[in-house]
């Protein structure tokens, strides 16, 4: 039994569609009680925060936040008593919205994007909110050190990481999973990934683009930009298709960002890939032994290995259209 729904957040790591001769898997963090990977951090800046004695239950707190986020504090306030009032662009998606409103928290929506969103909640903050700011909180990157990135080591088991890839947003995830995960795998290349029209990393100028939750038109002083080996880019229709693809082939259903990084993932397994391996499946709910066969040419270790994270459930981007029956039977 768990103390409470906090204590639940914790998501598996999955093998999708890899090349021959390498192994692609993600962590699906929509297996997180407030759908996304954003409830870690949402979890560990309430509580660093109270353990600081900057707040506690009873007082109001704001965070700017494209959903995701926003969701996870609305989750983190409800279980600890907190106010809450989410500022949020409001070309994003009606199901974020709803979901963060479910938790009991209050919405405020602005025109613009996350920068404007960031203004409005420093306003309210100078009235009396306390602003928790994910993009330079340190304990954002430090909750995916302590979780995401040591469930990962656990879940690899005796198997080498060859490459981390993840998409760019308030440089929590990328950071503080890249860094845990550097010190066990010093050679591992970590890849970022971020919006081809909005590329703050690969360019220097911020763009526009409907992705949701990467690609925040800003560096994030959370962002250890030290760490990361390359950025790619990817292009929000690409991405999209990759998000249908992973719900018709595979049966996993995510959102824009996550599309993202999966065909990213693809590119850079296939750069690595061992031709004269043949890597095998991990052993699934049809398999009838749990053993995991070993490959014609070398054993399940000499595998490459990229591993990446799938953010959160498509579920919230329906009302963007992205699974629209039309767009699935194109």
């Amino acid at each position: 039994m768990k103390g409470s729904i906090l204590d639940t957040i914790g998501s598996p790591l999955v093998q999708v569609e890899s090349p021959e001769g390498a192994t692609v898997a993600a962590k699906i963090e929509s297996f997180n009680p407030g759908g996304s990977a954003k409830d870690r951090p949402a979890l560990q800046m309430i509580r660093t925060a109270e353990q600081a004695g900057v707040i506690e239950p009873g007082d109001r707190l704001v965070e700017p936040t494209s959903g995701n986020t926003g969701i996870g504090l609305s989750l983190v306030c409800a279980a600890r008593d907190y106010d809450l009032t989410i500022v949020m662009p409001a070309d994003k998606s009606e199901e974020r919205q709803q979901i963060m409103a479910a938790y009991g928290a209050d919405l405020e929506l602005v025109d613009g994007d996350m920068s404007d969103a960031r203004e409005r909640a420093d306003e309210l903050e100078a009235e009396g909110a306390v602003q928790l700011g994910q993009f330079d909180n340190p304990a954002n990157p430090d909750a995916h050190y302590r979780t995401t990135g040591a469930e990962i080591l656990e879940q690899v088991g005796d198997r080498e990481i060859d490459a981390f890839v993840a998409g760019v947003g308030t440089g929590g995830t990328i950071s503080g999973t890249g860094r845990r995960l550097r010190e066990a795998f010093p050679e591992m290349d970590i890849i970022a990934v971020e919006p081809e029209r909005n590329a703050v990393l690969s360019t220097g100028e911020a763009g526009s683009d409907d992705f949701q939750g990467m690609g925040p038109g800003f560096v994030s002083e959370n962002l250890e930009r030290d760490l990361i080996d390359r950025v790619e880019t990817v292009r929000l229709e690409d991405a999209e298709d990759e998000c249908r693809r992973l719900a018709r082939e595979e049966g996993v259903l995510v959102g824009q960002s996550s599309g993202a990084t999966s065909l990213v993932s693809q590119r850079i397994a296939r750069e690595i890939a061992d031709p004269d391996l043949e890597c095998p499946d991990v052993p699934g709910a049809f398999d009838e032994s749990t053993a995991t066969p070993e490959p014609d040419g070398g054993t399940v270790e000499d595998c490459p290995l990229v591993v990446t994270v799938f953010w959160d459930s498509g579920e919230r981007y329906l009302s963007t259209g992205l699974f629209d029956i039309d767009g699935l039977e194109s």
